[in-house]
């Protein structure tokens, strides 16, 4: 099979996999999440694979090009959200790979892309990525609510000003005892 999208514990989008026929048949192909594998698909798979291969970084110094472009990318994702921040869905490296070719129009392998897991809270990230070898950049990714903007960022506890009284300023007296 194929895989349209990614399957968790299956794959991700564009690999080829093997699975029961069952499976297939009853989970994968009625959800469009694959379609069966035939020699001239695999073909066209590959033929693809070697056109991304062309536009990702060929040197050191392209990559180092590419992770500069990617430091002054902020990369936004809408999604639909509960009231606590939790996602309905998930943001995956494959979302992050197809944002950024969307919005930069580079070619970044999902699979260099740092996501231990999918991001699946409204908030700010910095999601690693690999461009090339001894070459990685951290991209800021905000997942806002559909239609909403995040809070404010907090400043960070060295730039909080105190809200101690000053020395000069006049001690409330104790209450009198009666």
């Amino acid at each position: 099979m194929i895989l349209l999208s990614d399957v968790e514990k299956v794959g991700l989008r564009g690999e080829v996999v093997n699975v029961a026929n069952g499976y297939a048949r009853n989970f994968l192909l009625p959800r469009r999440l694959a379609e069966r594998a035939s020699a001239p698909k695999v073909a066209e798979l590959r033929r693809r694979d070697e056109q991304r291969a062309r536009h990702q970084a060929r040197s050191f110094d392209e990559g180092q090009e590419i992770a500069e472009a990617l430091g002054k990318t902020v990369l936004r994702f809408e999604m639909k959200a509960g009231p606590t921040g939790a996602l309905f869905g998930s943001v995956t490296p494959t979302d992050v790979a197809d944002e950024i070719w969307r919005v930069r129009k580079i070619r970044v392998d999902r699979r260099k892309i740092g996501l231990e897991e999918p991001l699946k809270r409204i908030g700010r990230y910095e999601v690693p990525i690999e461009v090339f070898t001894d070459v990685s950049v951290e991209v800021k990714t905000l997942v806002v609510p559909e239609g909403g903007e995040l809070p404010p960022e907090e400043p960070p506890a060295d730039r909080v000003e105190s809200v101690e009284p000053a020395d000069d300023a006049p001690a409330a007296e104790p209450p009198a005892e009666t």
